[in-house]
């Protein structure tokens, strides 16, 4: 059972700063927010996708994933690979790499039938920031640490963060 649950922000838990969101200040379980932030994913100069209608999932300890709308991303770019996860949250994603990658490194996933509290990101994907470029308002987003998480960090997240070392009991 978890600890933390958004609830009260442990003491090791920076404080965050004017415009700054806590990610210990994030429910758990998670909640979809809506933003019309300039969300951009692109790789090696070519767009991916570019949306201003967004859904971040906040999750206690974990940075924002991003879910973009499948209208604004360029599906031509992306292939499905054979690989499927499970969140108890969210149900199964299905997963994509780069058309152009000999080696299917997933870059990109979606739930296709996610459960009802997330039906809302019915047929949106999410990237991961370790393998694809993605900027949020022009910000250059870091990536989660640990090779599953696919969180998004921006100057505006304070932490520590779900997968830094030393964090696998949360």
């Amino acid at each position: 059972m978890w600890k933390y649950t958004g609830k009260e922000r442990p003491e090791f838990a920076v404080a965050p700063g004017p415009g700054q969101e806590s990610v210990w200040d994030y429910p758990r379980p998670p909640v979809l927010v809506s933003t019309e932030e300039l969300v951009e994913v692109n790789d090696a100069g070519v767009s991916i996708a570019k949306t201003r209608r967004a859904l971040r999932v906040l999750e206690t300890a974990s940075p924002p994933t991003y879910y973009l709308p499948e209208e604004d991303i360029d599906w031509s770019q992306l292939r499905e690979i054979a690989h499927h996860s499970f969140c108890e949250w969210k149900g199964q994603a299905s997963y994509f790499a780069l058309v152009d990658d000999p080696q299917g490194r997933p870059v990109a996933w979606l739930y296709a039938n996610p459960s009802e509290s997330f039906a809302a990101i019915d047929r949106h994907a999410s990237f991961y920031p370790a393998r694809v470029q993605c900027v949020v308002n022009d910000e250059r987003v870091r990536p989660q640490a640990g090779e599953f998480y696919g969180g998004w960090i921006t100057d505006r997240l304070v932490g520590p963060f779900k997968g830094e070392p030393g964090t696998g009991h949360w």
